[in-house]
């Protein structure tokens, strides 16, 4: 029996279910990748910050020293 599918041959709901099944994987896989991309963004943040505070302690350091060669 070739051509004839779990819907019957040329089916309008075979190709109508085939539809849904390819979109509902696109949009599973477009949630994932959102929240994936929300939680490195969260990382990429927590990044800044981190780099931020380090400058921030690094000139805390040099004025700490700067006093330290005046005495």
């Amino acid at each position: 029996m070739m051509g004839s599918g779990m819907y019957g041959a040329f089916s309008i709901w075979g190709v109508l279910f085939n539809i849904f099944i390819i979109l509902l994987i696109v949009g599973i896989v477009v949630l994932l990748l959102n929240r994936s991309e929300f939680v490195s963004s969260g990382n990429n943040e927590r990044l800044a910050r981190l780099e931020k505070d380090v400058d921030e302690i690094k000139r805390t350091v040099q004025a700490i020293k700067e006093k330290l060669d005046e005495i």
